[in-house]
């Protein structure tokens, strides 16, 4: 069903389609939802069209508007006053050998 030949703002896509593309989309649509979408994705498919003639020689492409890039550090135990340990170690409410006991959720 694909439309090689889009004629900009001439041509709206029929309701068969549409039923086409709601059932790939498994969506059940009335009568009055039909119209509406017929009315939306023929509105876009004119705007992708307009978009093809836009002229983008010499325009770099781009996958994200802004310059990503991990940040890494290093993994370093960073040294805690022993007194705080301590207090929070003791409010726990399961510790073993210094450390706070918690129930296994990986597995046995």
């Amino acid at each position: 069903m694909t439309r090689l030949n889009w004629n900009l703002q001439s041509d709206m896509l029929s309701k068969k389609e549409v039923e086409h593309i709601a059932s790939l989309a498994r969506l059940g649509l009335g009568d009055k939802e039909l119209k509406s979408y017929q009315k939306e994705l023929s509105s876009i498919l004119d705007y992708i069209e307009k978009l093809k003639k836009v002229d983008i020689k010499g325009v770099q492409g781009t996958c994200h508007p802004r310059e990503v890039k991990n940040v890494f550090r290093k993994d370093e135990v960073k040294k805690q006053d022993q007194e705080t340990v301590k207090k929070l170690i003791e409010a726990a409410p399961d510790k073993k050998e210094g450390h706070i006991k918690v129930k296994t959720i990986l597995g046995q």
